[in-house]
C-alpha cells in the first residue's frame, strides 16, 4: 500500500473532502495538521516548493498537490494506480 500524507488544516473544506475520498478508496493516510504547528507548515513549505494552501498531498513522497489534483487523478484513473505502489 502506498504511503500517503496530507497536511491540512482543521476547518478547510478542501482538506476535508480530500481525506474523505482518501478514506473512500481504503486508503490509509498521515495527516499534519498545519494550522497550529508552525514546524510542520515550514516543512509542508519545503517539501511542496513554496505552495502554501491546503491541503498538500504527498504519495510515497511525490507531491501530488491540493484536493483539485487528487480529483484530477481519481477522473483519469491513475489514483488507484498510485495506491497499489
Amino acid at each position: 500500500m502506498a504511503t500517503v500524507e496530507i497536511y491540512s488544516k482543521s476547518w478547510c473544506p478542501y482538506c476535508r473532502m480530500a481525506k474523505r475520498l482518501l478514506r473512500e478508496k481504503g486508503q490509509e493516510f498521515v495527516e499534519f495538521d498545519v494550522e497550529l504547528d508552525s514546524e510542520k507548515y515550514r516543512e509542508m513549505l519545503e517539501r511542496s516548493e513554496g505552495r502554501w494552501t491546503v491541503p498538500e498531498i504527498f504519495i510515497d513522497g511525490e507531491l501530488i498537490g491540493g484536493y483539485d489534483d487528487l480529483m484530477a487523478l481519481e477522473a483519469s484513473g491513475e489514483l488507484d494506480e498510485r495506491f497499489k505502489s
